[in-house]
Order: structure tokens, then sequence, then C-alpha cells
């Protein structure tokens, strides 16, 4: 199996290499593939060096698959070279995310969908996933009506200098901003550039998303995403208004059963997630679950997840992986 693994030298790429050694992918060649300006420079897997190709090179060797986390822009130009070739390109990037001709995915809910004819496939936005891995259950049982969203977004959701933004201000060092204010000691309503709708790019993925990974438009989602001073994971406050009632105990039962769900909800103990919590894990946390009281028939949930990974990695190799179990590539 060649792997090529496009954006290897970036944040999530970094992540992506972490996970196909840490998972056992069945990888027999491995091409790490990035930008001109590192071309030639040397990265280690399973304790092997391996040196930077481009992505022209790339594209010629013809790897079985190709995993890309290096934006919108590379992924638009690149992706249908790849494809071309015979590749399938799982995308990490928003470019072809609400793309009709291409499916969104997220293994446990979705990637039955999935074809040999399918060259270039979605990897759904970090808030996106980590969101629909704890609706899914209740949406099959209950049917949702409404989701609103709030967002507690990490600053690796935005990269490297955002991480270095955060990490200069704790040690009091003035250094490049990747965001209009500090960070620190902050809160910003700004995830992605604002619309002409009023909304960020962010808020609007979250809304459109969920839709199509669960090939239903009958709910509608409406959500702020707010970026907050934490290096990792991302937290979301979740209010559902389901078609039928729920009884707690049933939806508590239904996460616990949910594969990559895990509950964490006991305010006895002081019982919930948390992104220190969720740092360097696959799954998905949920907590906070309760009935809202102003409402019928709806919930509120915290569910948190590292953006890093089930946000980003992790998925993308889960649809790698369930491509080369079910022989389609």
């Amino acid at each position: 199996m060649k792997i090529a693994v496009v954006g290897a030298t970036g944040m999530v790429g970094e992540v992506m290499l972490k996970v196909l050694e840490e998972r056992n992918f069945p990888v027999t060649e491995l091409l790490l593939v990035a930008s001109e300006r590192s071309v030639g420079k040397k990265l280690t897997y399973k304790n092997n060096e391996y040196t930077i190709i481009g992505l022209a090179d790339a594209v010629a060797a013809k790897p079985q698959i190709a995993i890309f986390s290096a934006g919108g822009d590379t992924s638009i130009e690149w992706a249908p070279k790849f494809a071309e070739v015979g590749t399938t390109v799982v995308d990490n990037s928003s470019a072809w995310r609400m793309d009709p001709s291409k499916k969104l995915v997220v293994p446990e809910i979705n990637a039955h969908e999935l074809t040999k004819e399918d060259k270039i496939i979605a990897n759904p936005n970090c808030s996106t996933i980590q969101m629909v891995m704890a609706l899914a259950p209740l949406h099959k049982k209950y049917k949702m009506k409404r989701v609103i969203v709030s967002t507690y977004q990490s600053v690796s959701g935005t990269g490297v200098k955002a991480v270095k933004q955060l990490e200069n201000e704790i040690a009091g060092v003035e250094g490049e901003m990747a965001y209009p204010y500090p960070i620190g000691r902050n809160a910003l309503p700004h995830c992605d550039v604002f619309l002409e709708n009023g909304y960020t790019k962010e808020e609007m993925k979250l809304a459109r998303e969920p839709q199509k990974i669960f090939n239903d438009k009958t709910f509608s989602v409406t959500a702020t995403a707010v970026r907050i001073p934490t290096a990792g994971g991302h937290s979301e406050s979740v209010n559902v208004e389901f078609e039928s009632d729920f009884d707690l105990a049933d939806v508590r039962k239904m996460l616990h059963e949910t594969p990559g769900v895990i509950v964490q909800d006991n305010t006895d103990t002081n019982t919930y997630p948390m992104p220190i919590y969720a740092h360097n894990k696959d799954e998905v946390f949920v907590g906070r679950i309760r009935r809202d009281e102003t409402q019928p028939n709806t919930l509120n949930m915290w569910i948190v997840a590292d953006n890093l990974r089930k946000g980003a990695a992790t998925n993308t190799i889960q649809i790698a992986e369930y491509l080369v179990e079910n022989n389609l590539v």
C-alpha cells in the first residue's frame, strides 16, 4: 500500500503520521509531500528517515491513497491530478466538502456510502465531526428538528502561528499575531472569515455539513463559533430539539453504546468533558446531558474532542482504513 501524506510538515500532517504509526496502518511505501520550500527536508516515521518530495513527484509515483492536509487551494489544484492517475484522495480541507459530487464522511456514520468510484473524499470540519458523532444515534431515534451550537475552539484549529501567539502572550513576549487581538485572557467570537450574512465561514460549515453527512435537510443548525485560549481541543454547547420526546436514561445509554463516544456525565463527582482530558485521544466526550426545561423535546449537551485527532487526522485515517478493509482502493 503506497500512501502519500500531503502537507506532512504541517500541524495536522504531523498528527497524521503519528496516528498512522499508532494504528499500524498497512503502509508499504510512504511518500511525504509538502510545498516547494520544504522539499528536501527530512522527517522520521517509524524510526526511518524520509525526504520530503514535491506534489508533481508524488502524483508521478501513483500512490493508492493520498491523505491531504495542505489547505484548500492546494487541494483544488492537486486532488484532481492525483485522482486522474487512479489515486483515492482523502482531503482534510474545506475545498470539496459541499461539492455535491463528493462524499463528506465520518466513518462511524456514513462510510458505507463509499464506492471505488469515489476518488476525492472530503473530511468534515473538526467542529462538525465531534457534534455529529454525538447527534447521530439520537437523530436516528428521535429525529432532530433544530440544533443550536456555540463552540469554544482551541487556537490549534487556526494553526502553528496561533499556538505561537498564545505561547508568546503567556510568556510575555511580543511576536507575530495570528489574530486581530490578543487571545490570552480573551475570547474571540471570530473563527475563520466573516461572510455577507454576518456569520463566519466556520459557523456556516457547522450549519451545512451535518445535513450532508446525514443526507437529511429536514433539520436546521445555527452556530456561533468562538476562539478561546486553549492550546488543543474544541468544546461545544449543543441544544437540540427533537420531533419526539426522549428519556434521559435512554439518551445516556445510547451515547454510551456509540462507538467512538465516551459519556462523562456525573455532576456529583464533577465529571464532565474538558479539552485537557480529551488531549491526544480519538474519542468524542459527551457530558452535561440534561433536558432543556424551557422547550419540549429539547436536550442540552456539552461535547469535547481533540480537534487535531478525531477532528482531523484520525477521521481521515479511519476513512483510509475503511477503503483498504473494503477493497475500495
